[in-house]
């Protein structure tokens, strides 16, 4: 238990300080790009932080574990709206007004209807998951033409010391401390459960897909916390459309996944109201107060109080 305990708390050590070094690193390339710092938030913050879920469905799908690997991911996605923008929220009101996030946002439905359509064949095959690459690699190429059309425009200048160098070690630093502190934290954490007589249904349920998520959390309190707001909200967009295009496709292509009944009568549409939930505010422009983000958290609660 001692150990378990310390393995809880060298994770979340490594998740903060792993976080707070991204969004350094990411915050200051973009400055030096003159790239908005929320298209560097749907990019490499995004495909970074998403490292443990392609780890977990990888390892889950070939060792015969295709639940949990699909699971993994649409449960990430939930967790992702829910409780990470709902905590970002919390700590400091997320502004959408000033920066254009409706094409993102539509893609991000799109993409969570395109897995729900790919479902209803009874597995995520071969077949499917080269459609997800193919699809991946479209918005990958929107995104970079995004990023070279902003290019000129220079926002502010990067902070004092910020060289080179010293961004690369920053991101560097965050994209290599925040899975391995995902992964302390989750065996730690699912360990003191067993213990504790909880169930592996229950751990598989909540430990994995909220743990794999913790990356993003870190990232976007962090991002919070620094004023950056906007790059939260990149990260879980582009996180969300990484983890169905990206991970999928890839743990698809290696081992084919069949779908579970339960999971297309309530965790899929569950994903997708989640992505609509946010359309009001990024549409309209409205901000995303403390009190939506509660409400975010509530939902959440909600749900893993169905699933169980």
């Amino acid at each position: 238990m001692i150990v378990d305990i310390l393995l809880v708390i060298a994770g979340l050590v490594l998740l903060v300080a792993g976080g707070d070094l991204l969004v350094k690193g990411a915050v200051n390339l973009s400055l030096r790009l003159g790239v908005a710092p929320v298209i560097v938030g749907l990019t490499v913050v995004a495909f970074g932080t998403s490292a443990p879920e392609l780890l977990v469905s990888l390892s889950a799908a070939l060792s015969g574990s295709t639940d949990i690997a699909l699971g993994n991911i649409v449960g990430s996605n939930i967790a992702n709206v829910l409780v990470i923008l709902g905590a970002s929220a919390v700590v400091s009101e997320i502004v959408t007004k000033e920066h254009d996030l409706r094409h993102s946002w539509m893609m991000m439905t799109g993409v969570s209807l395109l897995l729900i359509l790919l479902s209803f064949t009874g597995a995520i095959g071969r077949m499917e998951g080269f459609i997800l690459l193919i699809v991946f690699g479209l918005v990958l190429w929107r995104q970079i033409s995004v990023a070279r059309a902003e290019r000129p425009k220079k926002i502010e200048g990067t902070e004092p010391g910020a060289t080179s160098r010293k961004i690369a070690f920053w991101l560097a630093g965050g994209l290599i401390a925040l899975p391995v502190g995902a992964q302390l934290l989750v065996t730690g954490a699912a360990d003191i459960a067993r213990l504790m007589g909880i169930s592996e249904a229950v751990i598989g349920l909540t430990l994995v897909a909220v743990g794999t998520s913790l990356p993003e959390m870190a990232a976007s309190v962090a991002s919070a916390l620094r004023g950056r707001a906007d790059l939260a909200l990149g990260n879980v967009v582009g996180s969300n459309i990484f983890n169905i295009l990206a991970i999928l496709g890839i743990t698809s292509v290696l081992a084919p996944l069949p779908v579970p009944q339960q999971m297309l009568q309530l965790d899929l549409w569950v994903m997708l109201g989640a992505a609509l939930l946010l359309g009001p505010f990024l549409l309209r422009g409205i901000s995303i107060t403390r009190m939506a983000g509660l409400v975010g958290l509530a939902g959440y609660a909600v749900y893993v109080w169905v699933l169980l």
